[in-house]
Order: structure tokens, then C-alpha cells, then sequence
């Protein structure tokens, strides 16, 4: 029989009629379990009803109302999580953990977390976690916030989330969660072997192994399969039961009972013990991964059948008449009741409204619920003893690797939940010294290093975040980002927009980069390129040109990420952190006197230079420096009136504003630092073409197509002086 849904679904009444039920190797009573016939049969209800939603949710999609049919089917024996746990204890949950959820919104009373589910089954507005645009298991009264991803990016920043439980208490910050609580973090056992699951681990495990306390439980939900690739016997075990510092419990999750003994023993240690715990849930997977997979390709009929009568549920079955809980005539009852619940849900569900613009759809891209106050400006008599001798220094000029550490100290001083980590930003103050003394002056509890892996850089980020710190990390160089990209693609952009601003992870990433460096190379230490950060929606990203901007461009993205919980990426150009001159040596003309407290640049505020009507440069960071020396030479020399519209801000960018300037100049120059395809230079024309009546003359000098080499080639192919003032002349004569 083609449809499997049918055959297991009649399997569950025919084989307790008949008494043919699945049997067990692990004997578990209910007294050594320590639960009640009552709290069993709580149990089964909770399992059969995430059974009933995968039904639900195939006969839906037959009929073009449901969209995403990954259920659960198999792993229902999750459900034992879901009491063995404090609904207070955060859990970044598995696609297949849905009876883990119906379970644990019973914790709270009059729960409407069934239809609640069931308007994201159906891609309802009316869904309280995700509005209508995913089916997620999300919650923010069960403390779980919605997860999209299906291949463990999850699990870095829950290792940062349970590392904050007890950084939490130290600091006297008021987290998110309780003070005892744990974190859980399910998955499947496929997703181990991805990249971001094996820095998770070993995160954890480095964490753990130093007695750093880690209150954190990794489910891994075995079924034995990924898609169509077997798992190889005993792979998971064989990995994790010998990890230092990671304590390994195997659990039947076909025996109810046996499950809920082991959730009790990883809750007893990680909550007691604060030590990380690795509980592997041997299981299987029913009706294949999805409704549109097919598993007669790769899995012959008899494997298929032996999984269905192995069937989680009637195993249950087997053990509520064993103990003579309930006949097999009223678990048929119970089930067809439930069969009846879900269908009247999916009723009440499909007569709620979907989403019906993209305006609706995109609104909560950076929605924030609640927007949360920021801190007074500190008391003077505080910054006079921290900065100690720099403190009567503050009138006088200086480079912005130097402004940048100054205002590092004054948002750790103001911002008492900002903690700063990377790298070697500890002790060493980084590789170029911005973080100098921070350690010293604010601990190690603020100011730490990291293992050298950006996933759990960024993961641990996203983690502390969620725990209401404000976390500002540092990725080395600019090139070290793509090793753990889709931390911020597929995580943090993405909580608010599939929370409605329920949840937030308002954070900054400063990364040095971008090229000019002397004496370095090579793709990783001279990358030169900012595509990757462009195309994420609600993502804002900074690029400063000058050390006064990077103060005010700072703190207003510190501001962003704690009060309206933005995801805030700031590229510091590395070729201009010690630079103080900008055309003769002693002319400090890039040097700056550090701003007062509360002096900020809006999002999106560009900055204008000159008054020139010739010519307008429209260009930003490295770019802007050279655009100024080049000034300098076309109005001197050229007799050409120059005005440069340095952009600060790539996102968000307030395009009206750009294009008005731009429509006063017949003729723009824009100057390009990163490689030309995939450059800002596109969105410019394209922002321009899209708005000016009367287009002008434009010409765009930017880097080569190429990767940029070692020693004295390594600044050929990039704009400067020269090639700017060439350029502005070619368009102006």
C-alpha cells in the first residue's frame, strides 16, 4: 500500500485488537520510573496527538492548505523530555520534537498551544510564534525559541546559552531564564556529522572539560537514517560515550518509560551538576522524511514494514495494558477521541487568515517585543578613574584603532551586560591592539578568549543573547567569517522574523578587514570583499571610514543591538586603524579627538565632504580616504570641485536621500574597494537608475575581479589616488 500514513494508522487499532504488540528488551516499571498510570496515559495522549498532526498535515497538504510535512512520526518518545523538563528550561528544538512540545506546554495552564500549533501547520497570521511564515515549533511562553534550520546550526548557540546561565549570575545581569535552569537542544543523528554540530560539541566539551559550569542536554534523536544515508551501527555511541567532559546516557526512545528515567538522570546532571550531557535516543523514523519522499527508492518494502511495527505508540500501548492502566479498547477510544480534537483544530485553523502582502510577510524582519531601555550615560567621576592617564589625553587627536578601544571602554563601563569576546582579544588585546587592557580593567568574566572556530564565536554570540546579554565578538580577520557564515544568515537574522520579535539576539560582530594592509596577502588577511553580509535581510552593517565615525557609528550600533535587538555587523578597515595623516606625513588630518558621550550617527546617515559641483564621489571606508587625497589634487591641481558622499552605512541605506544628492551632479564617480561583481557599486546604479529622471554620467573605479597578493603587488588592482583622479578627469574632460 502506497500511502504509509493509512497503514500505520490502521496498524495501531489492529494490532491492539489483536495483542500483537511490539515487545521490549528494557524492563522499566511504572514505580522505577516514578511516574503514575495516570501520568502515563498523559504521556500516550501527548504522542498520539503529534501522530494525529502528521496525519493532519499530509491530508492537508493533498488538499494545497498545508505546506511543510516534516513531522514526527517515530519519535514521539519525545514526549518524556517534555515532562522531565521545566518548561522554563530553553530549548532549541528538532523538526521532529513536536509531541516533545505538546507535552511541555501542559506545564501551563489553560494552554492553547494545540491550535496554536496548528495555524503554523497551516501557515496561518493568526500563529502566535511565526505570523504565518513557517511552521516552526516556537513559543515564547514555553521558552522555545522557533528554529528553521535542519542541519545543527542550532547547536552552537546553545552551547552559548547555557555557558550564559551562570555568567548570568555572576554579573548580577537578569537573564532570560531562571538562575537553575537547563538548556536543551535536540537534533537528528545525521546532523552530527555536519561541521557545526562537531564545533558545538567540542565547544562544550572544552568548556565543560576546564569545570566551567554548562548546564545544557544535546538530544540527539536517532532514527537511524538521514534523508536516504544510513547511519552506520553504533557510529553515535562509538563517538560520544568516550568525549572528555560530555557525560553519554543511551535511552530506548520506543520505551516510554526507559526514556523518562534517562531525561531524569541528564536533568539531574545538568541541573545539578552543571555539566553538559550528551542523550542519545535510539528511535525510528515512520512515513519517511517528508510527504514527498519516497522510500521504496532506497529502503526495501520489508525494512519499511518492520519500522511500522515497531511503532513507538504501540509500545506505549503495550505498556499502559501491561500495567493495567487502561484496556486496549480504551486506548483505541483515546486515540480516535484525539483523531476527532485535531481534526476540529484543523478546522478552527484554516478559518484563521493567512498572510496576504509582502508588507505583512516582512514586517517583522526587525520587530523587537519588547524594546528593551538602554542605560544612563556614566557618571564622569566613573570614566575619570577608569581611563586613568588617557583620561586627560581625550582633547587631544587620535587613530581610530586607539578611538575604537576608547569606546569599548565607555559601552563596557555604561552597558553592564556587554561582554567582549574572541580570538586572543583577551590578555594579548587582539592582533592589532584594540582591545588593549579591557581585560585588565573589566576581568575575565567580561573580557575572554575563545577557541580559535568562529561557528562557536558567533554561536556563543547569538547564545548570550538570548539570555539578555549584549554580546560584542570579534572575528580575526574578514575572511574567517565564511567558516561560519550561516551563523548569522540562518540564525540570528533570521529569529525575529520568525518570531514576530518574540525573540530576539541583538548583538555586534566587529571583524577587521577589508585590504591596503602593507606586508599581507592572500585571501584570508586582505579579503576585500562585504557580498556575504549584503544580502541579509534586517542585517546592519557598518564600515567607518575614520576613527570619529567609528565611535559614533559604534555605540549607535551597541544602542541598536540592545534596545531593539539588531544584528549588527561592523567592519573595522584595518589598513586605517593606526593611519593619523592624510596627505603629507604630520598632518593628522585622519587623527581625531575622541567625541563626548553621547554623540552617535543614525542608522543610514551619510556623510558629505566638500561643496564642489563638478563632480560627485559616492564611495565609503578605504575608498573614502583615497576619494579625499584625491580631492585634494583635482581641486588644487585640476581646478576640479569635488563633493564626496562617504555612504557609512551599506544597510540599511536611506536611498531617497542618496539619490537626491546625486541628482544635482551630471556626472558621479563611485569608488569601489571591494572586488567590482558583487560590489555596493551595483546597488548604487541600480538605486540611481531607479530614481533619477535624468540619469547622469557614471563611471565606477573599483578593485580588480581577483584575489590580492603578497608583498609590494599587494595593493595592485585596488583605487587609489592615482586611479580616482584619472578616472574624475576621464569623466570631466
Amino acid at each position: 500500500m502506497y500511502n504509509r500514513a493509512d497503514v500505520i494508522d490502521q496498524n495501531f487499532t489492529r494490532l491492539i485488537k489483536s495483542g500483537n504488540l511490539p515487545l521490549s528488551k528494557i524492563k522499566v516499571s511504572l514505580q522505577q520510573a516514578g511516574l503514575t498510570g495516570t501520568e502515563l496515559l498523559d504521556l500516550f495522549s501527548s504522542q498520539a496527538t503529534s501522530r494525529h498532526f502528521d496525519f493532519a498535515a499530509q491530508l492537508l497538504k493533498n488538499e494545497g492548505k498545508c505546506f511543510y510535512t516534516i513531522g514526527s512520526a517515530g519519535h514521539e518518545g519525545n514526549a518524556a523530555f517534555g515532562k522531565a523538563f521545566l518548561y522554563t528550561d530553553m530549548a532549541f528544538l528538532h523538526y521532529r520534537s513536536c509531541a516533545l512540545m505538546i507535552q511541555r506546554s501542559k506545564q501551563l495552564e489553560d494552554s492553547t498551544h494545540l491550535l496554536d500549533l496548528m495555524l503554523s501547520f497551516v501557515s496561518s497570521s493568526a500563529d502566535p510564534i511565526s505570523g504565518g511564515r513557517h511552521k516552526v515549533l516556537g513559543s515564547k511562553p514555553l521558552f522555545i525559541p522557533p528554529q528553521t534550520s535542519t542541519i545543527a546550526s542550532h547547536l552552537s548557540k546553545a552551547v552559548g546559552m547555557a555557558y550564559a546561565i551562570k555568567r548570568a549570575r555572576d554579573l548580577a545581569v537578569q537573564g532570560a531564564v531562571p538562575e537553575n535552569s537547563v538548556v536543551l537542544c535536540s537534533f537528528g543523528d545525521a546532523s552530527i556529522n555536519h561541521a557545526s554540530a562537531q564545533a558545538a560539541f567540542n565547544a562544550a566539551a572544552w568548556i565543560a572539560y576546564q569545570n566551567i559550569p554548562l548546564p545544557l542536554v544535546f538530544i540527539c534523536e536517532d532514527n537511524g537514517i538521514g534523508i536516504s544515508t544510513s547511519t552506520p551501527n553504533h557510529w553515535i555511541e562509538n563517538n560520544f560515550s568516550q568525549k572528555p567532559a560530555l557525560h553519554y546516557i543511551q535511552c530506548d526512545g520506543l520505551n516510554l518509560l526507559d526514556t523518562f528515567v534517562k531525561a531524569k538522570d541528564a536533568e539531574r546532571i545538568s541541573r545539578v551538576r552543571h555539566q553538559p550531557v550528551f542523550l542519545h535516543m535510539k528511535t525510528i523514523r515512520l512515513m519517511g522524511h517528508a510527504s514527498s519522499d519516497i522510500e521504496r527508492s532506497y529502503l526495501q518494502q520489508e525494512e519499511i514494514q518492520k519500522a511500522e511495527l515497531n511503532d513507538p505508540l504501540l509500545h506505549t500501548a503495550r505498556i499502559i495494558i501491561e500495567n493495567g492502566v487502561a484496556s486496549g479498547s480504551e486506548l483505541i477510544q483515546i486515540y480516535e477521541n484525539i483523531r476527532a480534537e485535531v481534526k476540529h483544530i484543523a478546522s478552527l485553523a484554516l478559518a484563521k487568515p493567512a498572510l496576504e502582502n509582502q508588507s505583512a510577510v516582512s514586517e517583522s524582519l526587525t520587530a523587537c517585543i519588547p524594546k528593551r531601555n538602554g542605560p544612563p550615560l556614566s557618571e564622569e567621576s566613573l570614566r575619570e578613574a577608569l581611563f586613568a592617564t588617557d583620561y586627560k589625553k581625550l582633547n587631544q587627536v587620535f587613530h581610530m584603532a586607539k578611538l575604537i578601544n576608547f569606546c569599548l571602554q565607555d559601552i563596557l563601563l555604561q552597558y553592564k551586560n556587554t561582554l567582549l569576546f574572541g580570538e586572543d582579544v583577551a590578555e594579548k588585546g587582539g592582533v592589532f591592539n584594540v582591545t588593549e587592557g579591557l581585560h585588565k580593567k573589566f576581568g575575565a568574566r567580561r573580557i575572554f578568549n575563545t577557541i580559535l572556530d568562529e561557528t562557536t564565536i558567533l554561536g556563543t554570540a547569538i547564545g548570550l543573547a538570548h539570555n539578555n546579554f549584549l554580546p560584542i565578538c570579534e572575528i580575526q580577520f574578514l575572511a574567517y567569517f565564511h567558516n561560519a557564515e550561516d551563523q548569522i544568515r540562518g540564525e540570528a537574522a533570521t529569529l525575529a522574523f520568525f518570531s514576530k520579535g518574540q525573540f530576539t539576539n541583538g548583538l555586534v560582530v566587529r571583524i577587521p578587514g577589508l585590504a591596503y594592509q602593507k606586508g599581507f596577502g592572500g585571501h584570508f588577511h586582505n579579503d576585500n570583499s562585504l557580498a556575504v553580509f549584503r544580502d541579509i535581510p534586517g542585517l546592519i552593517v557598518a564600515v567607518p571610514s575614520n576613527g570619529a565615525d567609528a565611535v559614533t557609528m559604534l555605540r549607535t550600533c551597541v544602542k541598536e543591538a540592545n534596545e531593539n535587538g539588531r544584528v549588527c555587523i561592523f567592519i573595522e578597515p584595518i589598513a586605517l586603524y593606526m593611519t593619523r595623516d592624510l596627505c603629507n606625513e604630520g598632518d593628522k588630518l585622519w587623527a581625531s579627538v575622541y567625541s563626548q558621550l553621547e554623540e552617535m550617527t543614525p542608522l543610514g546617515q551619510f556623510n558629505l565632504y566638500g561643496d564642489g559641483d563638478d563632480l560627485l564621489i559616492m564611495t565609503y571606508g578605504n575608498g573614502y580616504f583615497y576619494s579625499r587625497q584625491a580631492e585634494v589634487e583635482l581641486s588644487t591641481v585640476h581646478k576640479v570641485k569635488v563633493k564626496i558622499l562617504d555612504f557609512r552605512w551599506l544597510s540599511p541605506v536611506d536611498w531617497e536621500k542618496v539619490a537626491l544628492v546625486a541628482s544635482r551632479y551630471k556626472k558621479i564617480l563611485i569608488v569601489e574597494e571591494c572586488r567590482k561583481t558583487g560590489s555596493f557599486s551595483e546597488a548604487i546604479v541600480t538605486a540611481l537608475a531607479e530614481r533619477l529622471d535624468r540619469f547622469p554620467k557614471i563611471k565606477i573605479v573599483s578593485a580588480d575581479d581577483c584575489f590580492i597578493p603578497l608583498g609590494p603587488a599587494s595593493t595592485l588592482g585596488l583605487p587609489k589616488k592615482k586611479e580616482i583622479v584619472e578616472a574624475a578627469l576621464e569623466l570631466i574632460l
